[in-house]
C-alpha cells in the first residue's frame, strides 16, 4: 500500500486523513518539543533531533508504514516544523535554478534554461503563507494588504520575491531564484559564456580600474558574471557592494557589504540604494560595486566615478550595449537634481568605460553577446565602438545556439589606459603599443 492510501494524500500533498496530515503530526511535534530550546545547535543538528522525535510520536500514535514512507514523512513534517515545508526538497536539488509557486497548486521550477510545472503544491493558501512569512521574516520584512510587494533572500543566498492579493490575482506568488556557486572566469570560458580572449582582455580591465557597466535582461547572468569578474580585483583593495538584497558572493577578505532597506509599518526608516552610493563614498572604498542602479541612484553613482572613484562595476537591465546607455540617461534623469541632457551625457562619457552585455538563448544558454567601449569625449554624443560580439548561427532542429566570437581593434585611447596602467593588449584586438603614438 502506497503513501497516498496510508496517509489520504500524495507524497507533495498535505490532504486530511485518518492518519493524520503533515500540519498535523507538525502540531503533535511542537507540543513535544520547543524549538527555542534548540536554538544553540546548528541545522543538522536541530534537523536529527527533531526527526528523533518525530519517530518516537509516529510509534506511539501514527499509521503503519513501510520503512521508506515512514523516512519520507518524518522528513516532510521536520521540513514543515524547521524549513520551507514543499520547498525544502527543491531547494536542495542543485539542478534547479529558479522555483515559481503560482498559488498553492502551481508549483514550476527551472532547470538548464527551461520552465517544467513539477508534481509539488501546498495544502492549503494559508500553509503558503506561512511559508511566505518564515522567509520575510528572517530580513525584518513583512508582507501583507497594505505592503503588498516584497523582496528578500534566503539564509544561503538565494533571491526572493513575494507578491500577494490584491496585487495578484492569482494567490500569492512565491520566486526564488537561485544562484550557483560562485564560478571564475576561466570555468566560464569552459562552459562558453566568453572566449578566452575576452576574459584575458575583462581582467586587464578590472587591473586598469576601468568602470564597467554590466547590462543584459532578467536571467542572463549579470550577477554570475559579476562574481566572477570581481575575481580580478586585487585582494589588498577595500571592496563596498551595494545591493537591495544581497546576493554577491565576493571571495576576497576585505568586503564591505550594504544592504538597503524598506520603510516599517509606519512608512518610515527606508534607507535606498542612493544613500547607500553616498555613504559609501566615505567609507573610504577603492572599488564601489552596485548591484542594480534603477532609478535617481544612478546619477549617484555616475558622479563617484567620475570623481576618483576608478574600477567601479554596476548592473543596469538593458537590451543591448546601446541600450544601457539610453537607460543610464533615463535613470540618471530621474534625480530630484534637475540637470540638462547634455550634462548628463557628459558624465556617461567621463564615467563608463567598458559596457558588457549579456544574453540568454533559446537553447537556455547565457552568454556575452557584446563587449562595447565608450570612444567619445567631453561635449561628444556618446559613441560606443563595439569590440567583441557573439556571431551565432542558424538554429537547427535541436534548437541549440552555436556561434563564434568576433573581436575588433581596441580603441587607441582605451588601449593606452591599459599600457599606462601596466596592462598589454591581447593580439585579439588588433592594437600593439608601436601603432600608439
Amino acid at each position: 500500500m502506497g503513501l497516498k492510501n496510508r496517509l489520504g494524500a500524495e507524497p507533495n500533498g498535505d490532504q486530511p486523513s485518518s492518519g493524520g496530515t503533515v500540519a498535523h503530526w507538525r502540531r503533535r511535534l511542537l507540543e513535544e518539543i520547543n524549538l527555542d530550546d534548540l536554538a544553540s545547535l546548528d541545522l543538522a543538528q536541530r534537523r536529527a533531533r527533531l526527526e528523533k522525535v518525530v519517530g518516537h510520536i509516529l510509534s506511539r500514535e501514527g499509521p503503519v508504514l513501510s520503512t521508506r514512507e515512514r523516512s519520507t514523512f518524518i522528513r516532510r513534517i521536520v521540513d514543515e516544523a524547521l524549513g520551507l515545508g514543499v520547498l525544502e526538497p527543491l531547494l536542495a536539488d542543485t539542478t534547479i535554478t529558479e522555483i515559481m509557486v503560482n498559488g498553492p497548486n502551481d508549483v514550476y521550477v527551472e532547470r538548464g534554461g527551461r520552465l517544467a510545472r513539477i508534481n509539488a503544491s501546498f495544502a492549503s493558501e494559508n500553509q503558503l503563507y506561512q511559508t511566505i512569512d518564515r522567509i520575510v521574516a528572517q530580513v525584518n520584512r513583512r508582507v501583507d494588504e497594505s505592503s503588498p510587494m516584497v523582496d528578500a533572500r534566503l539564509p544561503t543566498g538565494e533571491r526572493v520575491n513575494v507578491i500577494v492579493p490584491p496585487l495578484s490575482l492569482s494567490g500569492p506568488v512565491l520566486t526564488i531564484r537561485r544562484f550557483p556557486r560562485p564560478y571564475r572566469m576561466d570555468e566560464l570560458v569552459g562552459m562558453g559564456s566568453l572566449d578566452e580572449h575576452t576574459a584575458v582582455l575583462l581582467a586587464a580591465f578590472i587591473r586598469a580600474r576601468l568602470n564597467i557597466v554590466i547590462t543584459g535582461g532578467t536571467g542572463t547572468g549579470k550577477t554570475t558574471f559579476l562574481n566572477a569578474l570581481s575575481g580580478f580585483i586585487p585582494d589588498h583593495e577595500r571592496i563596498i557592494t551595494i545591493e537591495d538584497s544581497a546576493e554577491l558572493q565576493l571571495q576576497q577578505d576585505h568586503v564591505v557589504r550594504l544592504e538597503s532597506r524598506p520603510p516599517n509599518i509606519e512608512g518610515e526608516g527606508s534607507v535606498a540604494i542612493r544613500d547607500l552610493v553616498r555613504n559609501a563614498l566615505r567609507m573610504r572604498p577603492d572599488r564601489v560595486i552596485v548591484g542594480e542602479v534603477r532609478g535617481a541612484e544612478t546619477l549617484d553613482m555616475l558622479q563617484a566615478m567620475n570623481t576618483g572613484h576608478d574600477g567601479s562595476l554596476v548592473t543596469v537591465h538593458a537590451n543591448s550595449a546601446e541600450d544601457a546607455i539610453y537607460r543610464l540617461e533615463t535613470l540618471a534623469s530621474m534625480s530630484e537634481v534637475k540637470i540638462p541632457y547634455e550634462a548628463v551625457r557628459d558624465q556617461i562619457n567621463n564615467a563608463v568605460d567598458v559596457i558588457v552585455y549579456l544574453g540568454r538563448g533559446a537553447d537556455g544558454s547565457r552568454r556575452i553577446v557584446e563587449v562595447a567601449v565608450i570612444s567619445s569625449g567631453r561635449r561628444e554624443s556618446v559613441k560606443l565602438v563595439n569590440i567583441m560580439r557573439f556571431e551565432h548561427q542558424p538554429i537547427g532542429p535541436d534548437r541549440l545556439v552555436r556561434g563564434w566570437y568576433r573581436h575588433s581593434p581596441l580603441p587607441r585611447v582605451l588601449a593606452q589606459k591599459l599600457m599606462y596602467a601596466g596592462e598589454t593588449v591581447p593580439p585579439a584586438f588588433g592594437v600593439v603599443a608601436e601603432e600608439m603614438p
